[in-house]
């Protein structure tokens, strides 16, 4: 259940293998079964699933959570025949998809593999994206915020992790009926986007216009509790809360449609998010003397919220994983079977866990399309380096594609889409040209670790490798990264250091060493409705279908023949 489909492999502690079933498949944001995930993190672990000691599925309808949903219905302002269909839909919802029963059956079904009952483990969705948050962070102690469209029965929790227990502070959790994730996820709708999919365009539309000096939302329908939860009254039918969105708006259908008013729309949602987590988190450092907050739920890609947040409170330091949103609690569930402080010292945090492709396999790519590409190959990793930052130095767009595909929403410089944010049109050239999505939306800049200081007013934090959180960008440096700049003058900057992506510092030093531009603009490897490419064929296929101007795929440098 869900609708970011993945799968994770942990061995002796170590999470070794990730990857969402939407880059194997190509079907973007699937809810389907990952057969095809399941298969790479096995085969590429070289392990069979007779040796697999547990299978976690980060979701656990109880027959407790069952009666919770059973008397929500029946205890709801519906009239009796509504009751009725609720109940008989949510009936077959349960025994088909949710039930422990439902679960394994559909695993034995897609897999063909009689799975032991007893090596079934069922985690529930806000504790599987705490242990994914937790992992990556490091395993220390912390306080949590948890929130996102709904898990079992909630849509929100808090509380702390001391020594690897987990204390959930009751009081303050949201139900869904309440939830912040699908309010938001309405605004979209009203505002003709697509739910669950498209909130960073709202996101990305609030910053052209000024902070709302009163918002009907957080009047009208948000309710805040001194415990620190809240609630949320939205009616749940589409024309219903259509009608209530246009009374506290002034909108109409073709208002709906202008970009004045999407923009003060957009601006009261992104209000209402930013004003809630605040409310949360205060309630959070009242009830724990922790310094660091994990944050995690697919409120926690909303990187405008996430840096107002973290630099309101008195929390010194606050972490947001690259799993942060539906995708991470695959590696949730899997280290919380595994234990988490049975995490090695010495694991390595990294979003490069996807599928990796060797030289025969890029050669033997190449020449299925030698009839439309033509390629030069470099001798080695500075080569390359040297010869791309060449190509960035100019109005070029670079697709990038180097060693393992990255794990999460976002592109992180593995299966990435590259350019020089000197050239003020740069960021209209690829929204038209290459990725064919609105002219509004902005591009992160990536930049070396030791540089980001430099260029962004980073507050409390020192390094972003996972583009989670917004910085303003200094005004020495508006000018000369324009094409990074959002229109507020902020952009959602991932740090990189030689350790961690040794192929990307390399290409950014000699990038900078060439033209004295500190970053790159940085985009994922797709267009839009397509998800980020993982194979080299993937790759090539975009590559051709947009203006793409230079495919970077290992070594090889290539061109479209003709061009």
């Amino acid at each position: 259940m869900g609708h970011d489909a993945a799968a994770a492999l942990v061995i002796d502690g170590e999470v070794v293998a990730a990857v969402e079933e939407e880059r194997l498949s190509r079907v973007k944001k699937t809810s389907d079964f990952p057969a095809h995930a399941i298969s790479w993190c096995l085969n590429s672990a070289g392990v069979d699933l007779d040796q697999v000691d547990v299978f976690a599925f980060p979701w656990r309808f109880s027959t407790t959570v069952a009666e919770e949903m059973i008397s929500g219905i029946c205890d709801s302002d519906m009239p009796v025949a509504a009751k009725f269909d609720a109940l008989r839909s949510t009936g077959e919802l349960y025994t088909g998809m949710l039930s422990p029963d439902a679960v394994y059956h559909d695993f034995v079904e897609r897999t063909g593999y009689e799975l032991d009952l007893n090596k079934l483990t069922l985690v529930p969705h806000h504790l599987a994206h705490l242990m994914c948050g937790a992992y990556l962070a490091g395993g220390g102690d912390a306080a949590f915020l948890v929130s996102d469209g709904r898990a079992e029965t909630l849509s929100s929790v808090m509380g702390e992790l001391r020594n690897g227990v987990v204390r959930q502070f009751d009081e303050s959790a949201v139900p869904m009926t309440s939830s912040l994730g699908v309010a938001f996820g309405r605004i979209t709708r009203y505002l003709g986007f697509v739910p669950n999919n498209d909130e960073y365009k709202v996101m990305g539309l609030a910053a052209y216009g000024p902070p709302p000096r009163h918002n009907p939302l957080l009047e009208r329908v948000v309710r805040l509790h001194e415990n620190g939860s809240y609630t949320i009254s939205t009616p749940r039918d589409i024309s219903a809360y259509y009608a209530l969105f246009d009374d506290l708006f002034g909108g109409d259908s073709e208002k709906r449609e202008q970009f004045d008013f999407r923009v003060k729309v957009a601006g009261l949602a992104q209000h209402m998010v930013e004003a809630v987590t605040a409310h949360q988190v205060r309630a959070l450092t009242a009830a724990s003397g922790l310094d660091t907050l994990l944050f995690e739920g697919g409120l926690a890609l909303n990187c405008v919220a996430n840096t107002k947040m973290l630099e309101r409170s008195p929390f010194t330091g606050m972490e947001v994983s690259f799993g942060a949103s539906d995708p991470g609690v695959a590696i949730g569930a899997a280290v919380y079977a595994a234990g988490l402080r049975n995490r090695p010292a010495d694991a390595v945090t990294t979003p490069y866990l996807g599928p990796s492709y060797d030289e025969r396999q890029v050669r033997g790519a190449l020449a299925e399309y030698a009839d439309r590409v033509e390629w030069r190959e470099e001798p080695d990793a500075d080569s390359i380096a040297d010869r791309t930052a060449e190509l960035l130095a100019g109005k070029n767009v670079v697709g990038w594609f180097q060693g393992r595909s990255e794990f999460g929403p976002r592109a992180l410089g593995n299966r990435s889409i590259l350019a020089n944010p000197a050239f003020p049109d740069i960021k209209d050239i690829i929204n038209l040209r290459v990725k064919h999505r609105e002219p509004f939306r902005p591009f992160a800049p990536v930049i070396l670790e030791s540089e980001a200081p430099h260029v962004f007013s980073m507050g409390k934090k020192t390094s972003s490798p996972y583009m989670t959180f917004v910085f303003p960008v200094r005004k020495e440096y508006r000018e000369r990264i324009p094409g990074a700049c959002h229109v507020d003058g902020t952009a959602r900057a991932q740090t990189v250091d030689e350790r961690q992506n040794p192929a990307l510092a390399r290409l950014l030093r000699a990038f900078t060493a060439r033209t004295d531009v500190p970053c790159l603009l940085n985009t994922s490897f797709n267009v839009a409705g397509e998800p980020i490419v993982c194979s080299p064929r993937d790759a090539l296929e975009c590559f051709l279908a947009t203006e793409i101007d230079y495919l970077v795929i290992d070594r090889f440098v290539i061109t479209k023949k003709g061009s």
